[in-house]
């Protein structure tokens, strides 16, 4: 069995982490050690200094520090009061980091369910907030574990994705920085959220 990805895995660049994380796999082992599980379809990167849609470095100072921890690390970001799962990347100090965005749930959908009512199954987690939901995390318990503890982990995809299998764009939701190919996305996917990028690229992604 594929060992869950260590912490030292996210001492670096966020934007080539996000690259490698898409197609792998999230799993939340529940009290009764049965697991939820989705693969990674859609992901973005933030790169404090560099980034300037990194508004926790330029305007939270405070919520700047909270994300400026070990790479490897859970954090949340909140955005329009709903938690946002992350990890923190490159060296301590820095608040760079990559935002899991959407999953494809593939073991535990009637847990999901029961955490997260839906009529539509596609809608469950197609989306950051709402896998979050979905998994049942708690962000007072989840922030400052390891990306490796047992309770919520990574799984690196059984193989890279070729790159035509990949969608490259603008990040969700931001106005500096919407030139930044830091989103990407299983191609034609049908758990991507269904989110518009902040602007129109047709660039390959540069770290």
């Amino acid at each position: 069995m594929t060992a869950p990805l260590p912490p030292a895995h996210f001492a670096g660049n966020p934007v080539r982490i996000a690259r490698d994380l898409l197609g792998g796999t999230l799993v939340r082992r529940l009290p009764g050690h049965e697991s939820i599980m989705g693969i990674i379809v859609e992901i973005e990167a933030y790169d404090c200094p560099r980034d300037p849609a990194c508004t926790a470095g330029r305007f939270h100072a405070a919520r700047s520090a909270d994300m400026a921890v070990p790479p490897g690390q859970w954090l949340f970001w909140t955005a329009h009061g709903h938690p946002l799962l992350q990890v923190a990347c490159r060296e301590q100090g820095v608040a760079a980091s990559v935002l899991i965005r959407a999953l494809q749930p593939t073991h535990g959908l009637s847990h999901m369910l029961n955490f997260r009512p839906v009529t539509r199954e596609r809608d469950l987690s197609n989306g950051p907030a709402k896998l979050v939901y979905a998994l049942g995390l708690d962000p007072a318990r989840i922030t400052g574990q390891p990306v490796n503890s047992p309770e919520l982990h990574l799984l690196p995809p059984a193989a890279p994705l070729p790159d035509e299998e990949v969608q490259i764009t603008a990040r969700i939701g931001i106005r500096e920085g919407r030139n930044l190919p830091w989103r990407f996305t299983i191609r034609g996917n049908p758990w991507v959220s269904p989110a518009t990028p902040s602007m129109d690229l047709t660039v390959n992604a540069e770290g």
